[in-house]
C-alpha cells in the first residue's frame, strides 16, 4: 500500500518520494511515504490521486488533516501515513531528518529514469 501511495504521488509529478519503514521506531504506523509539490495546487493533485488509488484497493483514510490549505496534507491509514508536502513546509519541517534512523523502502519510481553502470 505504501509502495501504491509513492507510485500515485509520483504519477502527478510529486518531488522526492520517498517511503520509511516505521515499524521499529514509531509504533503507531508501519510506514510513512512523504512527498512534496511545488504549489498548493500541485498538493492537492497529489492528495487526490493517492486517495483515490488507495480508495480504489479498498482502503479509506481513518484521519485527514490539511487539506483546507495544503501546506501539509496527512492522510492516516493506519498502517501508512503519508505526508504530502508543500516543497517549503517540508523544508521547514524536514521530518526526513526527525527519522533519519529509519531505513528506506526501495521502489521503483517510472518517472526517474535508470542508472546504468558503465
Amino acid at each position: 500500500m505504501a509502495i501504491e501511495a509513492a507510485k500515485a504521488a509520483s504519477d502527478k509529478k510529486a518531488n522526492d518520494c520517498l517511503i520509511l519503514e516505521m515499524g521499529e521506531l514509531f509504533y503507531l504506523t508501519d510506514y510513512f511515504v512523504i512527498c512534496s509539490g511545488n504549489n498548493d495546487r500541485q498538493v492537492a493533485r497529489i492528495h487526490k490521486e493517492v486517495e483515490d488509488r488507495l480508495r480504489a484497493q479498498g482502503a479509506k483514510p481513518y484521519r485527514r488533516e490539511g487539506e483546507r490549505f495544503n501546506r501539509w496534507v496527512l492522510l492516516d491509514y493506519v498502517d501508512i501515513v503519508v505526508h504530502i508536502f508543500l516543497q517549503e513546509e517540508r523544508e521547514y519541517y524536514d521530518i526526513e531528518r526527525l527519522w533519519k534512523d529509519a531505513p528506506r523502502v526501495e521502489w521503483e519510481d517510472e518517472r526517474e529514469p535508470a542508472v546504468s553502470a558503465s
